[in-house]
């Protein structure tokens, strides 16, 4: 606790001080250029990633980044909601979907539902995903555990761009142009960024 309250002083003294101009610039509204929905996992920070400064991302975490098919009802608006006014109210120019390496979230996808029966949220909350360690499956080569982890975080990235596709809203804006739907993969250990490319049909390392 006393190391948040901390950060809370060092921020206002060293970072609100060195960048007070644009805050004040913020105070009324935002403009941000790109909707980022990465994963909730605490060492992923995408501001430090993209080097972006306050004003500039709009923000969706949750467990595996994932973007829950487009839907009118009363399931899964969280998400649903911050997509809606990112792309219709703030009007984006890009959405970045960032898996990263190590996830928790897809690691639980290949692990047997009873050792999750204590946590019947994330159970629920994973079923938007059940469809990705058959498309797995049919994509590895061997049978490793960890060639299994990385496609894993490679085809829920893919998958959770093709649910962004079903927003009519935003299927209309990238068939237009207007609108850029991207698909990063970072690996912690290294901080390489891997961005699909639609043409080879593969993550490609951003160099």
């Amino acid at each position: 606790m006393k190391k948040l309250f901390k950060g809370i002083l060092d921020f206002q003294s060293e970072d609100f001080e060195a960048h007070r101009e644009l805050f004040n610039d913020l105070k009324n509204s935002q403009n941000p250029h790109t909707l980022f929905i990465c994963c909730s996992d605490s060492r992923v920070v995408p501001t430090l990633i993209t080097k972006t400064t306050p004003g500039e991302l709009f923000l969706v975490r949750n467990v595996a980044n994932i973007v829950p098919p487009f839907h009118l009802g009363d399931r899964f608006v969280a998400t649903a909601s911050a997509i809606e006014y990112g792309v219709l109210a703030l009007e984006v120019d890009t959405i970045v979907v960032c898996g990263h390496s190590n996830c928790g979230g897809c690691y639980a996808l290949n692990t047997s539902p009873e050792k999750l029966k204590n946590m019947p949220n994330l159970l629920k909350w994973l079923e938007v995903i059940r469809d990705v360690p058959e498309r797995v499956t049919r994509l590895m080569k061997g049978d490793s555990a960890a060639e299994r982890e990385w496609i894993t975080e490679e085809v829920n990235i893919l998958v959770q761009m093709e649910n962004l596709l079903s927003y009519p809203f935003i299927r209309e804006r990238v068939l237009s142009g207007s609108l850029k739907v991207l698909g990063w993969y970072y690996i912690i250990e290294t901080g390489e960024v891997f961005n699909f490319n639609d043409e080879t049909g593969h993550f490609e390392i951003v160099d």
